[in-house]
């Protein structure tokens, strides 16, 4: 089937899907700093370019919507109809390339969380989340593992 919009119209909508500063980051953002957290945004010197690394903690935080990153719940599992093996094929690389980035920053010690976008619909428990992760000692982790 081919595209309902021309090409330049197609290039415009596309344009306007963003890569960081999106609704769900934001959301994070908020809820971090009314725990009183502090933060970088998007460090590009780590795998991945994190969206929020809070580096005394040895932390990142990754916001992910559940279309692109394929999360398992109802709006992860929807597949346009139009394009049906681009997307998934898209869907598979992104997943693929999330677990290699947050293999890598495990291994340079960095504690990884994925915060989904359906996630954020309760914020109560997501505050809750994030309180707890905040309250998680990495020089405690780092000891046990004989680095100081």
């Amino acid at each position: 089937m081919t595209d309902v919009y021309d090409a330049a119209k197609r290039s415009a909508v596309m344009r306007q899907v963003k890569g960081s500063g999106t609704t769900p980051e934001r959301t994070l953002r908020r809820m971090l700093t009314r725990l009183g957290a502090r933060y970088r945004l998007n460090r590009k010197d780590l795998p991945g370019s994190p969206d929020l690394v809070l580096p005394g903690r040895r932390l990142v935080l990754f916001a992910h919507g559940c279309f692109w990153h394929g999360h398992d719940c109802a709006r992860g599992a929807r597949v346009p109809k139009t394009n049906r093996d681009y997307w998934l094929g898209k869907v598979a690389r992104n997943r693929a390339r999330d677990a290699a980035v947050s293999a890598a920053l495990a291994e340079a010690g960095w504690r990884v969380e994925v915060v989904w976008e359906c996630e954020m619909k309760d914020e109560a428990a997501l505050t809750g989340r994030l309180a707890a992760l905040l309250d998680t000692s990495p020089l405690a982790s780092t000891r046990r593992h004989g680095r100081a």
